[in-house]
């Protein structure tokens, strides 16, 4: 088969031939109709960001496939099936604590690490190996669009997020990041499960405008000074109430005071989900008052990912309609174009901005 490879850090990826996958008991085989290309994948291939990727690899996060071998423990996948592919791959041998690693992508820890030197290839290929459990049957009407589907990357992480907060029906939740490509998703996300008010902070006008166009009256866009104490007052009087939940999806280059802001505008008995990238690259750490805490009776949780039952509930989503892929800008690239695709996506990484890479299209 024809993969992209990574072969270094800081070098355009190879497109070359590699053997195809061969599976044991647990995985099948997919045909790879469509993965996301993130915004800041340059940054990971260039090193930037630091991630324990393993060259040479075939990296990738997430796909849109059709199964071309299945193992023999599987009951009800059948070949040709249309399916989602799970990136988020956990150990068998534990439970409770499971260790991670996302195929094709990153790692937690060392026993992260010791599963992503098996799982060690993405979806930036024709084919791909995952394990049975993460793949998840897809309506047919994907297979009309399969390069939109392959947003599922994004809304997956997103949709999770929100689950681990437990956003109810008619609450009001402030999305810190709301106007990047991850954050666009949550405000979404929210909206299809029926929150009440999305508060939306930013410093881009042009994208808290696409967001209050797509979104009216349950959109609140905030437009950001930098200043800390005065955000904060801008952000809690556009939620008109109380705000139930904070969801904090800013990136790398943000400062911890952006997150802090968001964070200390929660009610009490408000819930807190960190799930960006503060700090993991240098930065202050993300110093929120102990007694602020305590007295209000605050719930601080960090969130990587998503449950494996959240793939049902996304899909449910689109499937439906409620959640519409409909206006999002997307834009696919054949394998053999996939460093045109990575410098596209890191010049259109705004929101609803989408970038898919098509391997078994050429």
């Amino acid at each position: 088969m024809r993969a992209a490879v990574l072969t270094q850090f800081g070098a355009p990826l190879t497109v070359r031939e590699v053997p195809d996958p061969e599976t044991g008991g647990g995985e099948v085989v997919v045909e790879v109709l469509a993965a996301s290309v993130a915004p800041y994948a340059a940054e990971v291939f260039g090193g930037k960001r630091n991630y324990p990727l393993v060259p040479p690899v075939v990296p990738g996060v997430g796909a849109v496939g059709r199964i071309v071998h299945v193992g023999p423990d599987a009951t009800r996948l059948r070949i040709g099936d249309l399916v989602w592919c799970d990136s988020t791959v956990r150990s068998r041998d534990d439970a409770m604590t499971p260790d991670i690693t996302l195929q094709g992508w990153s790692s937690r820890g060392e026993g992260g690490a010791r599963l992503a030197e098996y799982m060690h290839d993405g979806a930036f290929a024709e084919l791909m190996r995952v394990p049975t459990e993460n793949v998840f049957p897809l309506p047919t009407v994907a297979g009309d669009d399969p390069a939109r589907w392959a947003a599922l990357t994004v809304h997956a992480i997103s949709y999770g997020g929100l689950l681990a907060g437990g956003l109810a029906a008619g609450e009001t939740l402030l999305v810190s990041g709301a106007t990047g490509n991850l954050g666009s998703s949550a405000v979404a996300v929210a909206v299809a499960m029926g929150a009440g008010r999305v508060v939306a902070p930013g410093r881009n006008q042009a994208a808290l405008g696409l967001l209050a166009d797509r979104f009216g009256p349950r959109l609140s866009p905030v437009p950001l000074t930098g200043d800390e104490a005065t955000d904060r007052a801008a952000m809690s009087a556009a939620a008109d109430g109380p705000i139930d939940m904070v969801i904090d999806l800013l990136p790398p280059s943000a400062p911890s005071s952006a997150s802090r802001a968001a964070a200390m505008t929660v009610r009490e008995y408000g819930r807190v989900v960190l799930m960006g990238g503060v700090g993991m690259l240098g930065g202050d750490d993300l110093a929120l008052p102990y007694p602020w805490i305590m007295r209000n009776s605050i719930t601080v949780r960090g969130q990587w990912m998503y449950p494996r039952t959240a793939n049902v509930g996304i899909i449910r989503l689109l499937a439906s309609g409620t959640l519409d892929l409909a206006p999002e800008r997307v834009r696919s690239f054949g394998l053999d174009a996939v460093n045109d695709a990575i410098a596209y996506a890191a010049a259109h990484g705004g929101p609803f901005d989408r970038t898919s890479l098509t391997p078994s299209a050429g």
